[in-house]
Order: C-alpha cells, then sequence, then structure tokens
C-alpha cells in the first residue's frame, strides 16, 4: 500500500516538473534561455534542440544571443526561431544571433496569463488522473484481498491529502507566472 502511495506522490511530482518547464517556455518580456529549449532545428537529418547545438545566453535584461557551436547552421538556427510560435525575430550578423524581445502590451499579457491559466489547468487534470490511478490500485489491492477496507480508507485520504498538496503547488506556481508576466 505504501508503494502505491509513494509512486503516486512520485508521479505527481512529474506533473509539477512539466508545468513548470512548459511555463518556462513561456514568453514573458524578460529574456530566459528557457524559451528555446521546445524549439528544434533540422541538423544533419536529426531535429536537435538549440541549446544543443548553440550557446544561448542573456546579453542584457530583453536580448539572448544564440552563437552556434557550427557557424554552417546559423541560417537554421535563425530560421527555426522564425518559424516558431515566439513572434520574435532574431538578427544575424554572420556569426551570432540576437534575439530582441519587446516590451509586452497589455493585451498580449492578457493572453498569455489565459495561457498560464489553461496550462496549469491541464496539470491539474494530470494530477487529479494520478490520484485517480492510485485510487484504482488501492482498490484492485482490495479486490485481491490484500488489504483491509480500513486500509483503503486510510489510503484513500492518504492520497486525497497529497493530491490536494500538489494542486495548490499548481495554483502557487500559476498565480507566481501570472505575477511575473504582468509586472514586466
Amino acid at each position: 500500500m505504501k508503494e502505491v502511495i509513494e509512486n503516486t506522490k512520485e508521479r505527481m511530482k512529474k506533473c509539477i516538473t512539466a508545468l513548470e518547464s512548459e511555463l518556462g517556455s513561456i514568453r514573458a518580456g524578460r529574456a530566459n534561455p528557457t524559451v528555446l529549449d521546445r524549439i528544434t532545428v533540422e541538423y544533419y537529418g536529426t531535429p536537435t534542440p538549440i541549446n544543443q547545438m548553440a550557446s544561448v545566453s542573456v546579453a542584457e535584461a530583453r536580448i539572448l544571443v544564440v552563437q552556434p557551436y557550427d557557424a554552417s547552421q546559423l541560417k537554421a538556427i535563425e530560421k527555426a526561431i522564425q518559424a516558431s510560435d515566439l513572434g520574435i525575430n532574431p538578427t544575424n550578423d554572420g556569426r551570432v544571433l540576437r534575439i530582441a524581445f519587446p516590451q509586452l502590451t497589455e493585451d498580449r499579457r492578457k493572453e498569455l496569463c489565459k495561457q498560464v491559466s489553461k496550462t496549469c489547468e491541464e496539470s491539474k487534470v494530470a494530477v487529479r488522473n494520478v490520484r485517480r490511478d492510485g485510487m484504482d490500485k488501492i482498490k484492485a489491492k482490495k479486490k485481491a484481498n490484500e488489504i483491509t477496507e480500513d486500509d483503503v480508507k486510510e489510503a484513500e485520504k492518504d492520497i486525497q491529502k497529497i493530491t490536494d498538496k500538489f494542486i495548490e503547488e499548481v495554483d502557487k506556481i500559476g498565480e507566481a507566472k501570472n505575477k511575473e508576466i504582468m509586472s514586466i
């Protein structure tokens, strides 16, 4: 029974990690190298993330500098960034790409906040699905007469407490990201 609860807790932690990663890639007006993590470039026939084929650094508060390890890939990286959903155009000086993040408009901030809320809601659904799986495993153990009815009730209470804690954490992460977006 304990292993079911621990497994449930681990899977919920992965949901939180995935949420943080997803929210990190949302552009909040400030230069952040993680916004390029989801963008891949065709590199010798293989889709490769930019951060594996170039050095990405923050030059100023709103400027990212992308310096490819292989200079011949500069154009390909530039095209991939332009084709992405970031909505920004890098400037190419022949050696590096400079990506300037413009000031966010009020409408764009609200749009980003909606995107954050949607992502958080998806994470909550994922956490609840993990809870359901944990509850199903507990009930299966009861059906197989491995645990008693009291154990089932105790385990369900524990899983619900863990779920509530992780849902609260998702809310805190979402609030922090919304605050970051609105304060820039």
